[in-house]
């Protein structure tokens, strides 16, 4: 065993995910604000939300990295050294979501109170039950009229099919909030407005038992309605039980109000204690422990120009096991070259800090020459496995680039390659021809905007691009399959993938079925693999 399990045992790695306008940037920042990373709430720049028209979406897209300067943060608290990913909250980025959650040993999902389960909610979740991943519920704005309390643990269990637990309950909301019951410690915890930005706010403990105190501070009709409410949760909610949530069945549901602080340190307090230390994970030689193995990581995001001055290249990876040492040799396997990895670096808000050390479960940047791809695994030089590939979302829109100047071609294949790596979009060519006709697929639209808007900014071109009607992809997971004695459909079009691969682009979803019926022996899958 390593002499840095202390150091590892410590780490809490989890990524936040929620609709747009939930919160989610509030209650982010108010951890920093308890764990001393910062002093004041405000100063971590907030995302973009859905709000916000695509033309503002590249406005503050321009400022280069404000996707990501809040996408890793890391800061101490109570002993622990906590690492959040934080995820963009719009839908048509929901595939570097699920990337991110790759990285992560748990999530957190924060839910507006007055608009409960939204649809984008619905998308990640599945994604973190693929992954059987812990979830911790925060049911945010409890400071605004919120819906019944009830009907929104109904509305989780049945719209997300993950059984709810409350560790805490809410006494009334919007002007009416008077605070939150504590169900283990059977006591009230008041409601008092902090000023906005810091964590000093006078809070009250008082049991239930002394119904006396209880009416002063919060009202006969309020207490009256927390008994009977105390009654039917104790009969209707599912037992507390860690193993369940620990497997992702069960999800801890807590009550606040981020923007005004309230029962956001009872949260960060009950969560670090359910939560596990980082987890061995699968590769192709069975699991690594992170203790027990030397240093060994994978690459789950690349974000090419986040400092336009430099046009750099920042590969993050979640490192799986063993301590990283700066001046270290590590083997990057599929590139199959030994190599030191270069100004490796933490994100802390806005700021990078150069790393001497980093631990199992922590989340460092690395500068990637056009070397990485998403999925990569490093280790140590005398060792070789691979960690398990990321799988890709299959693309729902579809179109084909066009370049305006066809003498710029260097520059937007390089453009569109790099971009491609990203993972933001996936590039295919036409099954017959080479590079010159690129078709690009996307799992949201508002990824073509910004496709057209990187090439322009970034690699000087410009593009055109002409909407195609296909709406369904399939990989072909035959290898021996012939393509041109394929039968297929009217709607059917045959592309192949940067590596080759064939793949099946259809208008309709029946023409799949049609298409497997006529050709016997074909597999076909909704995934691609790295």
């Amino acid at each position: 065993m390593g002499n840095y399990d202390k150091e590892i045992n410590r780490r809490r790695t989890f990524a936040i995910i929620s609709h747009p306008d939930a919160g989610k940037t509030t209650l982010t920042e108010k951890f920093l604000l308890y764990g001393g990373a910062i002093n004041l709430a405000g100063s971590v720049k907030g995302k973009a939300t859905a709000r916000h028209a695509v033309s503002d979406w590249m406005e503050i897209e321009k400022e280069r990295g404000i996707s990501v300067t809040s996408s890793v943060l890391q800061f101490e608290y109570d002993g622990f050294c906590i690492n959040i990913l934080d995820t963009p909250g719009h839908q048509d980025f929901s595939e570097d979501t699920y990337r991110t959650l790759m990285a992560a040993d748990s999530a957190v999902m924060v839910i507006d109170a007055s608009k409960g389960v939204e649809a984008q909610t619905r998308k990640l979740f599945k994604v973190c039950v693929m992954r059987k991943i812990p979830i911790f519920t925060f049911i945010n704005k409890m400071d605004r009229d919120a819906n019944d309390t009830f009907e929104l643990l109904d509305e989780i269990e049945k719209e997300l099919g993950i059984a709810t637990c409350p560790v805490n309950w809410p006494i009334g909301s919007g002007k009416r909030f008077k605070g939150v019951y504590d169900r283990h410690k059977q006591e009230v915890i008041t409601f008092s407005d902090t000023e906005k930005g810091t964590k000093e706010g006078e809070t009250r403990h008082i049991p239930v038992a002394g119904r006396e105190e209880l009416d002063t501070v919060i009202g006969e009709e309020a207490a009256e309605t927390l008994m009977d409410e105390i009654d039917l949760l104790d009969g209707a909610s599912a037992e507390f039980d860690l193993e369940a949530v620990q497997a992702g069945e069960l999800t801890p549901v807590f009550f606040g109000s981020a923007l005004t602080n309230f029962g956001v340190e009872f949260f960060l307090q009950h969560f670090l204690k359910m939560t596990t230390t980082p987890l061995p994970r699968k590769a192709d030689i069975g699991l690594i422990s992170p203790t027990e193995n030397d240093f060994s990581a994978f690459v789950f995001k690349i974000q090419a120009n986040m400092n336009k001055a430099h046009r750099d290249r920042i590969a993050f990876m979640r490192i799986c096991s063993g301590k990283y040492e700066a001046s270290m040799e590590v083997k990057h396997v599929q590139g199959n070259k030994i190599m030191r990895l270069s100004q490796p670096q933490q994100i802390m808000a806005s700021e990078r800090k150069i790393l001497e050390e980093a631990y199992a479960g922590d989340i460092i940047g690395v500068f990637d020459p056009g070397i990485f791809s998403i999925g990569d695994t490093l280790c140590m030089p005398k060792e070789q496995f691979c960690y398990e590939g990321i799988p890709t979302f299959a693309p729902e829109h579809f179109a084909r680039v066009r370049q305006i100047d066809t003498m710029k071609r260097k520059q937007f294949v390089k453009g569109i390659t790099q971009i491609a790596q990203e993972g933001a979009i996936q590039i295919f060519q036409e099954f017959n021809t080479g590079m010159e006709e690129i078709i690009v697929g996307v799992v949201g639209v508002l990824q073509f905007d910004v496709l057209k808007y990187r090439l322009e900014n970034e690699y000087n071109v410009e593009i055109k691009l002409e909407p195609l009607p296909y709406e369904h992809i399939r990989w072909i997971e035959n290898k021996d399959i012939d393509l041109t004695k394929l039968t297929g459909t009217s709607d059917m079009k045959k592309i192949k993938d940067l590596k080759g691969n064939p793949l099946l682009l259809f208008i309709n979803s029946w023409s799949i079925g049609m298409t497997l019926e006529r050709n016997e022996g074909l597999v076909l899958s909704e995934f691609g693999r790295d």
